[in-house]
C-alpha cells in the first residue's frame, strides 16, 4: 500500500495518505460504499452523469458541514446531469440523521466506514486518523476523472468555484 507523507496537514501537523496519487484524465476507480439505508452503492453506478465527488472527514464538523451545504446549493443550478456525492467515514445512521436535520436535497451522502474502499482507491485515507482527506474529484459522464482538488490543510474549505467550473465544462 502506497504511503504519501506530508501532502495534507491537520492544524499544521503533517499526515500520511494511504493509496495511489490519482491524476486527471485517468479512469475513476470503483469503490463500493454504503447508502444511508445500508444498501451498497458503487461510485461508477453514476456513469452517464457528471459527478462531483466531495470527500470530507466527518459531516459533524463545521468545515464539512459548510462544504456539503455549499455543494448542495451549487448543485441546484447545475441541472439533472450532475450529481454531488459526499463521502465520509461517518456511519450511515449518522449521515442519515445529519442529512435529515440539514434538509439537503441535492447531495447524496455515502459512507466509506466499512472498508475505506474509496479512501484507499482514491489515495485519500488518512493513516493516522482513519478519516478521508478533504478533497474534490469531478468525474465525467464516461467515468474519467477530469479534476482533482486535494485540500492541503484539513481545516480549510475547498475551492468551490474551481470544482463547479470543472463540472460545468463537462455538460
Amino acid at each position: 500500500m502506497a504511503e504519501r507523507k506530508g501532502i495534507v496537514t491537520f492544524k499544521g501537523k503533517p499526515l500520511t495518505l494511504l493509496g495511489p496519487a490519482l491524476k486527471a484524465d485517468q479512469p475513476a476507480p470503483e469503490a463500493k460504499l454504503l447508502a444511508n439505508d445500508l444498501s451498497e452503492k458503487a461510485i461508477l453506478s453514476y456513469r452517464g452523469k457528471v459527478v462531483i465527488l466531495s470527500a470530507v472527514p466527518s459531516l459533524d464538523t463545521p468545515v464539512c458541514d459548510i462544504q456539503t451545504h455549499t455543494f448542495n446549493e451549487q448543485a441546484q443550478a447545475l441541472g439533472p446531469d450532475v450529481v454531488v456525492v459526499t463521502v465520509s467515514m461517518d456511519l450511515p445512521f449518522a449521515q442519515k440523521r445529519w442529512c435529515g436535520a440539514s434538509g439537503l436535497s441535492q447531495v447524496v451522502a455515502l459512507s466509506d466506514h466499512r472498508d475505506a474502499a474509496l479512501g484507499l482507491a482514491y489515495g485519500i485515507l488518512i493513516k493516522e486518523l482513519r478519516l478521508l482527506a478533504r478533497s474534490v474529484f469531478v468525474v465525467d459522464k464516461q467515468g474519467v476523472i477530469r479534476y482533482i482538488q486535494l485540500v492541503n490543510e484539513m481545516t480549510h474549505e475547498p475551492d468551490y468555484a474551481a470544482a463547479i467550473k470543472a463540472a460545468k465544462t463537462l455538460l
